[in-house]
């Protein structure tokens, strides 16, 4: 268990420093007069700018640049935004949208893995009836249509009938963030139901389970203690990964919905050309990514101590 999880930081770390490399060097192939605000393409000369790179080590050989850009993000020095919010800390500038992203995506998860679970479950109890037929029919609606299509949906019904906000407001968070959450589950829910299902069905085909009815076990018995059990192993394994995807992933709904979250703010840091910021949210997105898989395979040997994470003989 120490030596996989030594191992996983150190392939994780290398794979972060893989994208922030890669997302540098993008960076440093644009034109530099994107690193500088209108007014200041304005205002400035030539040689103005010049001067300016050059204090900034912009105009240094790209591997010298590069060996600095390591150091900054080992002291987690981000720099400061260019065009966001010029001359404020990145970090400050990503904090309160990273905050109102997670929150969102806590709730969200906590919503879909509930109502997801509960009805792959129930789909499994009812297995070729009527509520099997209306989860699998909502598991291939939510697959087959586009989100755009889905979030509009919601927020015809939300706005329209129930009469929630269609349009985030900071003055009421709580209620105007209803509706982006309800279409941050909106998938989550179905891919819960969905390999719920799978893997309880495919438990209740097994040897054991046929044993155990013939010992004259009761169904309710057999479901709680031997095949949601040994069903929701494999199931845990995503749950961290969809949990920080859900908050990292979060940038069509939180643009729908006018959500001021890390989504807009990735596009807007895009469209912009604020170096610093675009930077600094590929390092969190592509953390975020690598951080759920470790946590997942971690989770799924807590639940199950007969997996092994390392070893020999084909384990992992």
């Amino acid at each position: 268990m120490f030596k996989y999880t030594i191992k996983r930081l150190l392939q994780s770390l290398v794979t972060v420093l893989v994208v922030a490399t890669i997302v540098f060097l993008l960076m440093r192939m644009l034109p530099t007069d994107y690193y500088f605000s209108e007014d200041q393409l304005m205002k400035l000369t030539e040689a103005q700018k010049q001067e300016q790179l050059a204090a900034a080590g912009l105009l240094d050989p790209i591997p010298e640049q590069l060996v600095r850009f390591y150091g900054q993000i080992l002291r987690f020095d981000f720099g400061e935004s260019r065009r966001i919010q010029s001359g404020v800390a990145v970090i400050e500038v990503i904090g309160s949208k990273f905050t109102i992203s997670m929150k969102n995506g806590c709730i969200a998860l906590v919503i879909s893995l509930i109502v997801g679970v509960l009805l792959g479950i129930l789909q499994t109890r009812h297995k070729d009836r009527l509520l099997d037929h209306i989860g699998t029919g909502y598991t291939i609606f939510v697959n087959a249509v586009p989100s755009l299509v889905s979030y509009s949906l919601v927020l015809v019904f939300g706005s329209k009938v129930l009469g929630l906000p269609s349009i985030y407001s900071s003055r009421r968070p709580e209620v105007s963030s209803i509706l982006p959450i309800v279409c941050l589950a909106l998938a989550s829910i179905a891919s819960y139901a969905l390999w719920t299902r799978r893997y309880m069905v495919d438990e209740l085909n097994k040897d054991y389970i046929k044993l155990a009815r013939i010992k004259g076990m009761s169904s309710k018995t057999i479901m709680v203690k031997h095949v949601f059990k040994n069903a929701f192993v494999p199931l845990a394994q995503y749950i961290p990964a969809s949990f920080l995807y859900t908050i990292g992933g979060s940038l069509l709904v939180e643009r729908f919905f006018s959500v001021p979250g890390m989504g807009p703010l990735l596009t807007d840091s895009i469209i912009r050309y604020d170096v610093n910021v675009v930077q600094t949210l590929a390092i969190i997105y592509a953390a975020l990514g690598i951080i759920g898989v470790f946590l997942g395979d971690i989770l799924m040997m807590l639940l199950d101590p007969r997996i092994k994470l390392t070893g020999r003989g084909g384990t992992r």
